[in-house]
């Protein structure tokens, strides 16, 4: 699905399919980290099992600001992380909403769009690649 920001000056998901999303046209077959300041890099993680408190205290650093939300997208289906990784988050008063990756990119896209602060943490892989594919 093709999907259009309604502001041109933020980094925006543009399309997205199985197994893949695509940012400002740049394809990702694997997990990305996306910030409405414009960071867009490798998330090392494909799994909703295989997540450390780690993979959610990392996701601020980087922006000039911290964002207001983080938008978890946890793979074909939505599965939430233990609320012991996000501890880190919440206890500096960064909100998180998990949902499935397709939606978790339609509302990044919107609260982008909005001037929000946001992320949008993606899993992209593990149980959610097709089967009998390779490398996706």
């Amino acid at each position: 699905m093709k999907l259009h920001a309604d502001r041109h000056d933020t980094v925006a998901i543009t399309a997205y399919g199985d197994g893949w999303i695509a940012v400002n046209g740049q394809r990702y077959d694997h997990s990305v980290v996306v910030s409405s300041s414009g960071r867009v890099e490798p998330w090392a993680c494909t799994r909703v099992e295989d997540l450390r408190a780690e993979h959610f205290d990392k996701l601020p650093h980087g922006d000039a600001a911290p964002p207001e939300l983080v938008v978890f997208g946890s793979g074909s289906r939505l599965r939430f992380a233990p609320s012991a990784l996000l501890s880190g988050l919440t206890t500096r008063r960064i909100g998180v909403e998990t949902m499935d990756t397709r939606a978790a990119c339609r509302t990044y896209n919107i609260l982008a769009s909005e001037g929000r602060r946001v992320i949008a943490a993606l899993l992209l892989g593990g149980e959610d690649a097709p089967s009998g594919s390779g490398s996706g």
